[in-house]
C-alpha cells in the first residue's frame, strides 16, 4: 500500500480527464490519473468515429483514446491502473481518494471525470451486435446509417430526440416503445408525430437484436406484444437504444451536489462543484451533449480553473505565512 500526492489529481481516463490532464500537466500540476473500471472511457467500446476534429479519415475509438493517454504521460502525466472506491471532500484540500488496491490518494486539487454510461436492454444480441448495427447515440453513429432503415426504443425526450435527429440520415425511422404512450415532454411529441419520416410502433418489447456480427450486423428485431404476449420480428438495418445513462457519481452522493439524475450540478459555463477546489468535466456533469469533443472541453476547462484555484490558494498561504 502506498499514498500518492499530486497538486491535481483526476478520477476518470477519458476524453474529459485526459484533456484536463494534458493541461494540468503543461501548466506543471503533475497530475495523477487513476484511471478506473475502463481506461479510456466509453470511446474504447467504440468502433468508428468520424466527428472528432483533426481527422480527415475515419478513425478507432481505443486508437485515440491510445493516443490521447500517450499524449498526458509525455508531457507529465502520472496513470495509475486502480478504481477509487472512497473519497473523502469533506475537509477541504488536500482530497483524499482511497483506491481497490488500498493505495491512498492525494491532491490540493479534485478533478471528477468519472462519466456516464448508456442503460441497455440487456437481452440477446445487444452486446454482440454493439458497434454493428446497435448503439446507443444517434449523434455519434447516425451517420453510418445514412439511407438505412432505423429504428428507435424507448419513450422519453432522449428516445424523440434521436428519432428526430435520424430524420437527417434515414427517411424510415420508427420510434418502439413498451407502452402505449410517450414519456416525453408534449412539445417534442407533437414533433414526432407531425414528422412524415417517423412511424410509431406502441406496446412493443424488444426481445432480441438478430443478425451476424460477423456477416453483416444487424437484420431485426425479435418483439413482444407487451399486451397479448405475441412474438413478432421487425426488419431493420441499425437500432438505437435510447433508454437513459446513468452517470458514474455514487461515489459522490451525500459529498456534492447532485439534480435528481445523479449528474454532478456545476455553476453555470464553469466545471466548479459547490465543493471549492473540486472540479467536474466531461459526461458526469453534461446530460444534454455527451460527445467526445465537448468532454474534452470541460476537461480543458476544469484543468485552467484548478491551475487559478491552486494559484488563489498558494497566494492566500503566503500571506498567511507572512502576518504571522
Amino acid at each position: 500500500m502506498a499514498t500518492h500526492k499530486t497538486r491535481m489529481l483526476i478520477i476518470g481516463s477519458g476524453p474529459a480527464g485526459l484533456s484536463a490532464a494534458i493541461y494540468g500537466a503543461r501548466a506543471g500540476m503533475e497530475p495523477i490519473v487513476v484511471q478506473g473500471l475502463q481506461p479510456g472511457g466509453q470511446l474504447t467500446i467504440t468502433t468508428d468515429v468520424e466527428n472528432y476534429p483533426g481527422f480527415a479519415d475515419v478513425i478507432q475509438g481505443p486508437w485515440l483514446m491510445e493516443q490521447m493517454t500517450k499524449q498526458a504521460e509525455h508531457v507529465g502525466t502520472r496513470m495509475m491502473w486502480d478504481t477509487i472506491v472512497e473519497v473523502d471532500i469533506e475537509n477541504g484540500t488536500p482530497f483524499r481518494a482511497v483506491g481497490d488496491s488500498g493505495n491512498e490518494y492525494l491532491g490540493d486539487v479534485l478533478v471528477i471525470s468519472t462519466g456516464a454510461q448508456a442503460k441497455w436492454l440487456g437481452v440477446p444480441g445487444e452486446e454482440e451486435l454493439g458497434g454493428k448495427g446497435v448503439s446507443a447515440c444517434a449523434t455519434c453513429d447516425g451517420f453510418f446509417y445514412r439511407g438505412k432503415k432505423v429504428v428507435v426504443i424507448g419513450g422519453g425526450n432522449t428516445a424523440v430526440e434521436e428519432a428526430l435527429y435520424l430524420t437527417n440520415h434515414s427517411d424510415d425511422v420508427t420510434l418502439i416503445h413498451r407502452r402505449d404512450e410517450l414519456r416525453a415532454e408534449k412539445i417534442l411529441q407533437d414533433r414526432l408525430m407531425a414528422h412524415p419520416k417517423i412511424s410509431t410502433l406502441w406496446n412493443k418489447r424488444v426481445e432480441k437484436f438478430l443478425g451476424d456480427p460477423a456477416d453483416g450486423g444487424l437484420t431485426g428485431l425479435q418483439l413482444a406484444d407487451t399486451v397479448t404476449g405475441e412474438m413478432s420480428e421487425f426488419a431493420c438495418e441499425g437500432a438505437f437504444v435510447a433508454i437513459g445513462h446513468a452517470p458514474s457519481t455514487e461515489l459522490f452522493k451525500g459529498k456534492l451536489e447532485m439534480d435528481d439524475g445523479g449528474y454532478l450540478i456545476v455553476a453555470p459555463g464553469t466545471p466548479k462543484t459547490n465543493v471549492p477546489g473540486v472540479f467536474a468535466c466531461g459526461d458526469v456533469m453534461d446530460h444534454t451533449y455527451r460527445q467526445a469533443v465537448t468532454a474534452a472541453g470541460t476537461g480543458c476547462m476544469a484543468a485552467l480553473d484548478a491551475e487559478r484555484f491552486l494559484a488563489t490558494l498558494e497566494f492566500v498561504e503566503h500571506e498567511a505565512q507572512a502576518a504571522e
